[in-house]
């Protein structure tokens, strides 16, 4: 048999969008109200995502029913980022917003894996799709008319088994990444959070602060400097990476400061706290702390930091209000031992990242080849 040209809405049994009013927060529910932010690098993170109520999580789930294996689109604002529904017990507890519509696959004639494969290589026409002038909306009458040609069930497989490869390698180093970056974190808390650091046995501790230590305000350590803004019109893709409060945000040909630094989240996700190894460009919803100050030991600190203001009149993270912030400070023989010990888990987790970009780019130009039957499997 060969390729055929099908419709979304005749392959997918339900295609449609998330709430379209807002839910009550509560923090720890364990339910999970999930919008396009959410949705990256083909998986659902729920690292910032929202908890709500269970009584308008049941409201809104009856809608939607999120299943494993299910597709989300994100369809308003920024359009056709990707992800499938994984296997696990967020799962069942997750709705989302009307910025991300839900595809449920007829799976005799489609399967979840070539339905997110095959729109990640059509992103370009789905975008194209989408409607709107201040910001731009994928309606749910055209994602269900959108055509993609489909091959039989046994080659979609043999597809999404050579593209899966590639993802299972990405999504492994993934996994090492998070466990290194734990190590490093639980580090940090056994030295400086509960004072169990090399030689804490012998050394006399007042008030919470050991002897040798001092208790300084962030200012006076390394000063937040302003990003500039750089709109998505003007970034030119590049090797350089753009932060914003989110984190990475794109890349750009031009960077604005010198790596090492540290990112912290002034406006949108307030407090985030992001470490470039590398030259970059924060923007202007972000501070910086310039290669001058920044340390690993202050990447950690600022983690374990509260930068929200009781003064709700004023949206975002003053920026005298975070050098007022104070942090304890350890002498020098810890901290440069701190360095030391947590320096190799960040080479590691770089050299993981940049495997699993060398993988994303050979997966992507194979993408498209073995989705328009150019290269046969």
């Amino acid at each position: 048999m060969s390729w055929a040209d099908r419709n979304l809405g005749e392959l997918c049994s339900l295609i449609t969008d998330g709430k379209h009013g807002d839910c009550k927060n509560e923090e720890g529910s364990g339910f999970f109200f999930i919008s396009c932010k959410d949705v990256k690098d083909g998986r659902l993170n729920y690292d910032n995502a929202r908890q709500i109520v269970r009584t308008d999580f049941a409201e809104t789930h009856r809608r939607t029913d999120l299943k494993p294996g299910d597709v989300l689109l994100t369809n308003s604002g920024t359009i056709g980022r990707l992800a499938i529904a994984p296997d696990d017990d967020k799962t069942e507890r997750t709705t989302f917003q009307k910025s991300v519509a839900v595809l449920k696959p007829i799976r005799e004639q489609i399967t979840p894996h070539f339905l997110y494969y095959k729109l990640t290589a059509e992103n370009t026409r789905l975008i194209n799709s989408a409607g709107g002038a201040a910001q731009k909306n994928l309606l749910l009458g055209e994602l269900r008319r959108f055509s993609i040609r489909i091959p039989p069930l046994a080659k979609q497989s043999s597809i999404t088994s050579v593209l899966s490869a590639y993802d299972d390698l990405i999504e492994n180093n993934r996994r090492r990444i998070q466990l290194l970056e734990q190590a490093a974190r639980l580090l940090y808390k056994e030295w400086f959070v509960h004072l169990r650091f090399p030689g804490h046995e012998h050394t006399q501790i007042i008030d919470g602060v050991p002897e040798g230590w001092e208790k300084k305000r962030l200012g006076a350590i390394a000063p937040l400097k302003y990003g500039k803004a750089l709109k998505n019109d003007d970034r030119i893709p590049g090797p350089f990476p753009v932060y914003g409060s989110s984190g990475i945000v794109g890349t750009h040909a031009k960077a604005l400061v010198p790596g090492p630094t540290v990112i912290v989240g002034r406006k949108g996700n307030v407090g985030s706290v992001y470490w470039s190894p590398d030259d970059c460009h924060p923007i202007d919803t972000v501070y910086y702390i310039d290669s001058e100050h920044c340390s690993l030991f202050l990447y950690y600190a600022l983690q374990q930091m509260t930068f929200i203001s009781t003064d709700v009149a004023v949206p975002g993270l003053n920026r005298d209000f975070a050098h007022s912030r104070l942090l304890l400070v350890a002498d020098q023989k810890i901290l440069r031992l701190f360095e030391d010990t947590v320096s190799p888990l960040h080479q590691q987790m770089e050299l993981l990242k940049r495997q699993n970009a060398s993988l994303a780019k050979a997966r992507d130009l194979l993408l498209p080849k073995l989705m328009n039957g150019e290269v046969a499997v």
